[in-house]
């Protein structure tokens, strides 16, 4: 009933069949749960077995008045029941073992031990006003036992292991089997409580930790290890409280989930009617321990059959530790709460609309969940996004959800076309693996077909061709191209449709007549080279750059000849051509030449040069003809000195150009003495030539030259400067040839030290080396003899006795060999004596 976004943790259900016909004439007064049945205590004196649909199983008459306490050991073979008449019943589901007692008062408790099964665990504890235990002695007698008495009813009892925890008026007892003591007295907090009304609520959450809950105060117990040296004469075992809490409401049960606890709790409310303080649904909270408070998880209100009536001592709670099961008792009712799995979250998602989170959680639990389907879940998703309006949204999804299913693809696009929305899921329609039926496709395209070329265009480009029948389209394009003969977007589309059905012909026509990009692309790819023979000035009307690119590189399919041919009426587009031919190759087109030195003198003067100098194929009297037409000095100037001319070429620029540099540069280049005389003679009265040859002539020629020639009293700008210049750049030479000779004489120590060094190193002679006169051994075979080695820097070795006489005067010896190679000094000669 909780209408908030917070997602519950536990789900409820009635327990039903039996359970409903015993609770019609009885009430449930208490239950005990195994991991096998139910055991049911009723007013009526009845206990009832109970699978855990609430099935009866066996019953019990054990009293004509209520059932107070029902016990199981762990095995569930044997059953303690005691009843407000004071008859206590312990006995074997399964065998003829039989106990039985009757009391003068009524016996609120019974635990049997868990471990009852076993022959020497044949115990258990009974309370009203005291805490019997009952023990199977000698003749299989019961021999009873006081363990506590004094302080009232005892209420509660819980046995665990070798630990016994009872409550009575006063509070809170633990007792240690093993050493018979009593390890702790945990006192209850308020006293102002009836007990019989508020009951206390103890649960053992393993074997050393005990929960107790009474009244509106919750404490968790640890029972712990004294150490040996604290002992004296206390017990061995201690408790310490590790959590302590108060609740909002009164408890009536305890149980713990891992590390967090279920409480169910009494609740009372003023009514807004009568304003007298009420009953209300009992609540069923999970919380999680704090040292000294508690956080919330969840809160559920519970509405229990005839809740109005009951007190907090008709609720009990009871758990079923396995699998996480969680019976709330009361008089008329039997509620079972359990841990929400995969599929109830799953459920309250859907619940909420939360459908994308809903098939998240089913893809990843997609192997545990067992009521949902993938499917189902996606399916529900995508028509939640059509009602909301979000059919792209919805269209993205079917990607996903429908995955291959050709079926509930078809139904979809049906759907969206129920509702005129087949555009926002053609985007997302499947191309190949699968492919749905033509006909879905054709649909989708005469959709926008009617109301959109441009989408219309799209598809066409992004789906396969081979995804609808193709004829068919392109009827359709036709026929609305007869309406509107111009449009760009339908002719691009029918010469794509073309493409695809593989009449290029047609195709090509359409992309030149739209000059469209494209039709590089489709030469090139179905090579339609035969096609555009005829065409080749309408592709370089389009892009001529793209167009000559593609004639060079397919120069085996269109000769540079035919393309010549075709362009002959159209020589800018001719020049193009030829001339992005010689940039490929020099000589490739060698026969136009002399054709393009007429087209580049009429449309690209700036690279008439460059292919002067670069063609060998050039007529140069010809290309000279022309230039000199068209008045190209430059051009003229480079033929004229190419054709050896070189005293016409200089005189046109000193003349033509006037620019003395360009002259100096010339003649520089030339390098020719007589060129250097006319450049002098030419500039000899025209002061500022004189000054550019004074400034740049001095690496090249002598300045005294010039300057003897220079008539006295001409006024020639800069004179001071150019003289500096040329006194400067003579001192520059000066030092360069003193930095040079400085280097080489740098060099030459370095390279004479390096030889010293290498000739004064000593010189390996080992019994390998032999001498090269005698051919024998250089050393003796016995070491104690005296010898006498010579051994030259070449690393030829002579016995002294071997080496011939030297005829020369000098003192110095050199090697014979190496001298009559002519191998010059350096042989000079090392003795060894002994």
């Amino acid at each position: 009933e909780d209408e908030s976004e917070e997602e519950p943790k536990l789900k409820y259900e009635r327990l039903s069949n039996g359970v409903t016909e015993i609770l019609q004439k009885d009430a449930a007064s208490c239950m005990t749960v195994h991991e096998k049945f139910l055991a049911l205590g009723t007013h009526y004196g009845k206990v009832y077995l109970l699978d855990v649909q609430g099935n009866i199983t066996q019953k019990f008459d054990v009293s004509p008045v209520k059932i107070n306490q029902i016990s199981l050991d762990e095995s569930g073979e044997h059953m303690g029941v005691c009843s407000e008449d004071g008859k206590v019943q312990v006995f074997g589901l399964y065998s003829a073992e039989e106990f039985h007692e009757t009391f003068d008062c009524p016996i609120k408790i019974v635990a049997v031990h868990p471990h009852f099964v076993r022959s020497h665990f044949k115990q258990f504890v009974t309370g009203g006003k005291k805490l019997l235990l009952y023990e199977r002695g000698w003749m299989n007698r019961w021999k009873p036992s006081v363990l506590h008495e004094g302080e009232g009813n005892i209420r509660n009892v819980k046995w665990r292991g070798h630990l016994i925890a009872w409550a009575n008026n006063m509070g809170v007892k633990i007792l240690d089997m093993i050493s018979k003591q009593r390890i702790t007295n945990v006192p209850r907090d308020d006293i102002s409580l009836r007990p019989d009304m508020y009951p206390c609520s103890l649960c053992w959450k393993d074997n050393l930790t005990l929960i107790i809950g009474w009244g509106n105060s919750v404490k968790i117990c640890s029972v712990k290890e004294r150490h040996a040296s604290e002992m004296r004469d206390l017990p061995n075992r201690y408790v310490e409280i590790v959590f302590q809490f108060d609740t909002e409401f009164y408890i009536s049960g305890l149980a713990p989930l891992c590390d967090q606890l279920v409480i169910l709790s009494y609740v009372k409310e003023i009514s807004e009617k009568t304003e007298v303080e009420c009953c209300a649904r009992p609540r069923l909270d999970i919380v999680q321990p704090l040292p000294e408070s508690c956080e919330e998880i969840s809160s559920d209100a519970l509405t229990v059959r005839g809740f109005q009536e009951n007190e907090c001592r008709d609720y009990h709670l009871e758990y079923s530790e396995g699998e996480s099961l969680f019976y709330i008792i009361s008089p008329r009712d039997v509620v079972v709460a359990k841990e929400r799995d995969q599929d109830d979250h799953i459920d309250w998602l859907l619940e909420k609309k939360k459908y994308e989170e809903a098939l998240m959680a089913a893809e990843i639990s997609q192997k545990t969940i067992k009521k949902h389907k993938i499917l189902d879940i996606g399916l529900a998703y995508i028509n939640h996004l059509v009602e909301k309006g979000e059919y792209d949204l919805a269209a993205r999804k079917c990607q996903k959800i429908l995955g291959k299913n050709t079926e509930l693809w078809e139904f979809e696009v049906y759907k969206f076309k129920e509702i005129g929305q087949l555009k926002a899921i053609s985007r997302y329609l499947p191309r190949r693996d699968p492919v749905l039926k033509p006909l879905i496709y054709e649909m989708v395209l005469h959709e926008f077909l009617e109301s959109d070329y441009e989408g219309f265009a799209t598809l066409i480009k992004e789906w396969p061709g081979d995804l609808y029948n193709n004829t068919i389209i392109v009827q359709a394009v036709v026929d609305h191209l007869k309406k509107d003969p111009q449009n760009r977007t339908l002719l691009r589309t029918l010469a794509e449709l073309y493409t695809y059905d593989q009449r290029y012909g047609r195709a090509l026509e359409i992309y030149l007549t739209l000059r469209h990009k494209d039709v590089f692309q489709l030469i090139h790819k179905h090579n339609l080279f035969s096609s555009i023979r005829d065409k080749i000035v309408l592709l370089m009307d389009f892009d001529s750059e793209k167009a000559v690119d593609m004639l060079l590189d397919n120069e085996d399919k269109i000769s540079i000849d035919r393309v010549v041919e075709e362009l002959e009426n159209r020589p800018e587009l001719q020049h193009v051509y030829l001339h992005k031919l010689f940039k490929r190759d020099h000589h490739k087109g060698q026969r136009y030449h002399e054709k393009q030195i007429s087209l580049y003198a009429e449309y690209d003067r700036p690279n008439l040069l460059p292919f002067l100098r670069d063609s060998t194929h050039c007529p140069l009297e010809k290309a000279l003809e022309i230039c000199q037409q068209r008045n190209f000095v430059e051009e003229t100037v480079y033929l004229l000195s190419r054709m050896g001319n070189s005293r016409s070429a200089l005189k046109m620029i000193m003349e033509e150009l006037q620019d003395v540099d360009k002259a100096i540069e010339f003649a520089k280049e030339q390098d020719d003495g007589e060129l250097w005389e006319d450049l002098i003679l030419y500039s000899i009265d025209k002061p500022p030539f004189i000054t550019g040859l004074l400034n740049n002539i001095g690496t090249h020629v002598d300045p005294i030259l010039l300057i003897h020639r220079i008539k006295e009293g001409m006024e020639i700008p800069n004179l001071r400067d150019s003289l500096v210049k040329i006194l400067q750049d003579y001192n520059l030479q000066i030092l360069l040839r003193e930095g040079c000779k400085k280097i080489l004489v740098a060099d030459s120590l370095s390279l004479l030290k390096k030889m010293h060094r290498t000739q004064m190193k000593g010189v390996l002679v080992d019994e390998e080396n032999i001498c090269e006169s005698c051919l024998s051994p250089i050393l003796p075979s016995d070491a104690s003899k005296s010898f006498s080695v010579v051994v030259f820097h070449c690393r030829h070795m002579f016995h002294k006795e071997c080496l011939p006489v030297s005829n020369t005067v000098s003192p110095v010896q050199f090697c014979n060999i190496c001298s009559a190679k002519h191998r010059g000094p350096g042989s000079a000669i090392l003795e060894m004596k002994k």
